[in-house]
């Protein structure tokens, strides 16, 4: 099924005798479930773009690549740096705004700018019963059920199937400069960028590679720059020497995890409180790591088959196996009180419980 139109959409999915498996570009699927293939790559465009406003909707089949270089000749970009998964995943194809929001996908700058739900201001969706639904709106003053556009990023399509988002943007920085640590242990990396974080110098990215550095990034205008960069040297003398890198270059293979990409072996992705992050890799028996988010996620890289749960049991947090063996677990388990909240969501929202069955089930 590739639906041309959202009336299209929802008949689709209204005379659907089974399981549908959701698929936009395919570039960031991870888990796996059984069904017909429902791709959505038919319902792309831009349908308003203001860059006075600095909001755009489009179609959720919208390639990214199509709406980022639309942005880039305006000086304009997504606040959330989406990562590019198809190095790590070994995927080809064109990553759709849909799947991004999907999966809310969301980079380094997470930490100045939010993740992807905190920059959808408006969806539309067909939910499991064919029903189109309207959240939200398409400027930032008219976001009404703004907590229904938050729910649907993050949902991998269990919830409603994606055919139109809105979003606030940003300006591209006029500058940037990548502030470099060297030698330091995990713990004290986490501490590092936890004080650069927690400093008024505007940190846009924080990361910590094992072995080869960790990294701060300053964006913005050239003379904000060069200042925040001085000054935030100085706030960081106690853990050592501060080089200073002009441009951001090297935040896309951050971003896009690219130390991992030609490794063998499984990928999870952890999400934890910072301050636990060193300890709880040294339970873990990883061949590599990548911090990212000033310690608040984990990129892991462990042997194939390895039940990564199992050797960090009881730590607060979330563990998703990104790339690996395919089948369920992929994703987290849920507390008790929020599986049957996830259930009952389900329940409204898919109750032939026919939308990516069994995608996110443990």
């Amino acid at each position: 099924m590739k639906p041309t139109s959202e009336a299209q959409l929802a008949e689709f999915i209204c005379s659907a005798a089974g399981p549908i498996v959701v698929r936009g570009g395919g570039t960031r699927t991870i888990g796996a479930c059984a069904g017909e293939v429902l791709e959505t790559g038919g319902l792309s465009g831009v349908a308003l773009y203001e860059p006075g406003a600095l909001t755009l909707v489009a179609g959720a089949g919208t390639p990214l690549a199509q709406v980022e270089a639309l942005l880039a000749a305006e000086g304009q970009r997504l606040p959330f740096e989406v990562p590019d998964m198809r190095g790590l995943l070994g995927r080809e194809g064109h990553s759709t705004l849909g799947g991004v929001v999907a999966a809310n996908a969301s980079g380094p700058r997470r930490v100045q700018s939010g993740a992807c739900r905190d920059s959808l201001i408006g969806v539309r969706f067909v939910d499991g019963a064919g029903t189109v639904i309207k959240n939200g709106g398409r400027v930032m003053k008219n976001v009404t059920g703004y907590d229904l556009v938050k729910l649907m990023a993050g949902s991998w399509g269990t919830l409603g199937v994606i055919s139109e988002v809105a979003f606030k943007l940003l300006p591209v920085p006029e500058a940037g400069a990548t502030l470099i640590l060297h030698g330091l242990s995990d713990q004290q990396a986490v501490e590092a960028m936890a004080a650069a974080l927690g400093s008024p110098f505007e940190v846009s990215g924080a990361a910590h590679w094992p072995g080869q550095g960790t990294f701060l990034r300053i964006e913005g205008f050239s003379a904000s720059v060069a200042y925040r960069a001085g000054q935030l040297q100085r706030h960081l003398a106690g853990f050592g020497a501060v080089e200073v890198e002009e441009g951001t270059a090297r935040w896309a293979g951050i971003r896009d995890v690219a130390p991992f990409h030609a490794a063998k072996g499984d990928v999870w992705r952890l999400s934890v409180k910072p301050s636990d992050a060193p300890a709880i890799v040294a339970q873990m028996g990883a061949d590599a790591v990548l911090y990212d988010w000033g310690g608040g996620l984990i990129w892991a890289l462990v042997e194939a088959g390895a039940d990564l749960r199992g050797r960090i049991a009881g730590f607060e947090g979330h563990a998703t196996r990104v790339r690996g063996c395919v089948g369920p677990g992929a994703f987290p388990p849920e507390l008790p009180g929020v599986a049957v909240l996830t259930r009952g969501l389900r329940a409204k929202f898919d109750p032939r419980g026919i939308l990516n069955t069994g995608l996110m089930d443990a």
